[in-house]
């Protein structure tokens, strides 16, 4: 009987021992090269003109879909004021969107349309999906941003 004791004690030890969590890596390096492979999350940056401004950007499939347009390089979109109270581009290609009904404030990033980007310094009642909220200027700074003219719009992923 002890033997089997004895027995069984070692085929248990004997199992414990070949557990793939208590594998050791002999390899140094090929932990580094794992690291060096896990792709660094990049953030979505707006520019105006050459004014870089903070967004906090909504968590949607149509901010997913711009973040993906700008893996192939910078997305410039040429913005046209419309109403006096926002400026007005065309991306190019449709968005998955969300629209709501949505009264904007001076700041806000909203897609019309599914394919119209709009950028807003003053107020304005619509269906529109949100995309974000520019966070750094006041009411006052985004009418002198926006409304002088039209402007360049820059997306770039940094």
């Amino acid at each position: 009987m002890r033997k089997i004791i004895a027995l069984m004690m070692c085929l248990l030890l004997l199992m414990a021992g070949c557990s793939k969590d208590t594998e050791i890596n002999d390899n140094p390096t090929e932990t580094e090269s794992e690291s060096e492979s896990v792709q660094e999350v990049k953030e979505m940056k707006m520019m105006i003109n050459d004014t870089y401004v903070e967004v906090s950007w909504e968590d949607n499939k149509s901010v997913e879909a711009l973040k993906e347009m700008c893996k192939n390089g910078n997305v410039t979109v040429e913005m046209s004021m419309y109403g006096g109270f926002e400026q007005v581009g065309y991306l190019g290609k449709s968005l998955p969107s969300n629209d709501r009904q949505t009264t904007t404030a001076s700041g806000d990033i909203v897609l019309y349309s599914s394919d119209n980007i709009v950028v807003f310094y003053g107020s304005n009642s619509w269906s529109y999906t949100r995309l974000g909220h520019i966070t750094d200027k006041n009411e006052s700074e985004m009418k002198e941003l926006l409304g002088n003219g039209d402007v360049t719009l820059t997306l770039v992923l940094e």
